[in-house]
């Protein structure tokens, strides 16, 4: 089919005679921070979520949404079979962050160190890097506007 697409462009601006959401049905996949997502008939990712500098917000009581800092008009939504599914894959998300691990290791840090008296990463060399000291970073938090 053959069309000119500054007319195409044109008619999508007129008034629908229906508009709505389309729901897809995706298999996600958490791996460290990331989301991958597939076709449920295909073993490959068609595409993949970075969870980084990202909110994650609870929408009601089966629905969860991730929207990113740097795209902050567009909402990934998540549909889960409970309420409880739907607080464990929350709860895994904020979870998979680099800024979260690194949170939790210079709390852990300080608490060996007020503790024990010794830094437990000083055996590895590593005490002096910037990355492991307390600084002001991006919290994380969530929310999004398209579907997957």
């Amino acid at each position: 089919m053959r069309f000119n697409e500054k007319e195409l462009m044109s008619l999508s601006r007129q008034p629908s005679e229906k508009k709505g959401d389309v729901v897809k049905k995706r298999l996600v996949k958490l791996v460290v921070n990331f989301l991958f997502y597939f076709r449920t008939d295909e073993e490959e990712p068609i595409g993949a979520l970075l969870l980084e500098q990202c909110r994650v917000e609870k929408e009601d009581s089966l629905t969860f949404s991730i929207a990113f800092l740097d795209e902050a008009e567009r909402k990934y939504l998540f549909e889960c079979d409970s309420e409880e599914q739907c607080g464990e894959w929350i709860d895994c998300i904020v979870k998979a962050s680099y800024e979260f691990m690194r949170k939790n290791l210079i709390f852990y840090r300080t608490e060996i160190h007020r503790l024990t008296g010794k830094d437990p990463l000083e055996q590895y060399g590593i005490s002096d890097e910037a990355r492991f000291q307390v600084s002001n970073g991006l919290q994380l938090m969530m929310r999004d506007t398209s579907s997957l």
